[in-house]
């Protein structure tokens, strides 16, 4: 049983204190950090879930995902504010015990067997290796096994009570409302390359005076008369070794990453019409007011989504009327697909295909909407967050 909250009870204040203390502070803040990085944008974390998914073969959840993620979310940061308040602590010390093993075991395979690249304890904010992620939870196990330990010494700071049911009912709305209201209406801080204000195009290209990645490459020569192999860098093969007629290389130089540069951005989009042809250029760098609606797999709309993108599509076709706009449909689905659901939706939307990647950073909803003018993108909407023609047009400067 959980001990009252006695304001009176007194204990001399020793070592051990003094580290449980540390270690409540450094776990509950960063469970919170982490729980609400990754509710800023639970579709993104669910995507990363269903990696973890099809390397233990469990495919079957991945049309739930998202919902897991706001689950996960959600219970990160109830233990992490329950255990700063010092609320059922018994409980919340046997639940992070738990969590932190499950997560070092995670982060451990994915690390050793390279299976996943990235773990998403920090969302897109603060991108971690696997073994970087390895070693934070290493970290944590830590200070939680101290939690753990001693937590019959963690005196709880609000009393037994009304007061403590309010706070209570009050950090589980907001740990579980946070995920399911940026589930439906898009993250509230947006960590990706096409968030409002970028330039696609520039997120495209490496910018003037960065340099990127650098790479050295290692060739095997064989000296012809011994046999004897030995493997040299490209600046010793360049600096006389190629003359050397008794050389000869031997397979294909391995390239080796000298110093990381800097990462362009954005990698991936590659947008083609029915035929193969691109035209990423011409989508992205329109110089009128250009709608984007992304459809990242269309055969996987519920009905609740094919209305929206009906009112989507009302919408933008109302205001083709009054405004010189173009706006495009871009999906993963095949052109059977797309073209079967613009026969039935009679769409105003020109269809364009591109990689699933891609499309779903562009924007966390299935169908949602982008407004570019020169690249720039100037507002994204989701589905349920779409607003009237009326409201459009307040960023459609004449």
């Amino acid at each position: 049983m959980e001990t009252n909250f006695n304001p009176t009870q007194k204990r001399k204040t020793s070592t051990v204190d003094f580290i449980l203390g540390f270690s409540r502070l450094f776990v509950g803040l960063l469970f919170i950090f982490s729980g609400f990085i990754k509710a800023n944008d639970p579709t993104g974390f669910g995507y990363k879930l269903e990696e973890y998914f099809l390397v233990f073969k469990l495919d079957s959840l991945n049309d739930y995902s998202t919902w897991i993620a706001v689950f996960i979310c959600g219970f990160e940061i109830i233990l992490g504010a329950f255990l700063l308040l010092g609320l059922y602590r018994r409980t919340v010390a046997r639940g992070l015990l738990l969590l932190i093993l499950f997560f070092t075991f995670l982060t451990f395979y994915s690390a050793f067997f390279e299976v996943v690249t990235s773990c998403g304890c920090f969302g897109d904010a603060i991108p971690l290796t696997p073994w970087q992620s390895f070693i934070k939870d290493i970290i944590l196990l830590i200070f939680i096994v101290v939690i753990f330990k001693y937590r019959d010494r963690i005196q709880p700071l609000i009393p037994v009570g009304a007061s403590r049911k309010l706070v209570v009912f009050l950090l589980i709305l907001i740990s579980f409302g946070t995920g399911i209201y940026t589930k439906y209406f898009l993250p509230f801080i947006d960590f990706l390359p096409y968030k409002e204000g970028n330039n696609i195009p520039e997120q495209m290209v490496l910018p003037e005076g960065k340099q990127g990645d650098v790479y050295e490459y290692i060739y095997e020569l064989k000296n012809k008369t011994t046999g004897e192999t030995n493997k040299v860098t490209d600046k010793e093969y360049m600096n006389g070794l190629w003359e050397d007629k008794n050389l000869e290389v031997v397979g294909e130089p391995e390239s080796r990453l000298v110093k990381k540069g800097y990462q362009i951005p954005i990698t991936d989009l590659y947008i083609s019409d029915a035929d193969g042809n691109e035209v990423t250029d011409e989508i992205i760098s329109n110089p009128y007011y250009n709608f984007i609606v992304v459809s990242t797999y269309i055969d996987k709309l519920a009905l609740a989504d094919i209305i929206a993108l009906d009112r989507i599509n009302t919408t933008i076709r109302d205001l083709s009327t009054d405004n010189n706009l173009r706006a495009v449909l871009l999906t993963a689905s095949s052109a059977q697909v797309a073209n079967g659901l613009n026969e039935e939706m009679d769409l105003v939307l020109e269809t364009f295909y591109a990689d699933a990647i891609p499309l779903k950073s562009m924007v966390r909803s299935n169908p949602g909407v982008l407004l570019l003018q020169n690249g720039v993108v100037i507002k994204k909407w989701s589905k349920i967050s779409f607003p009237s023609k009326a409201e459009i047009e307040k960023y459609l400067v004449k």
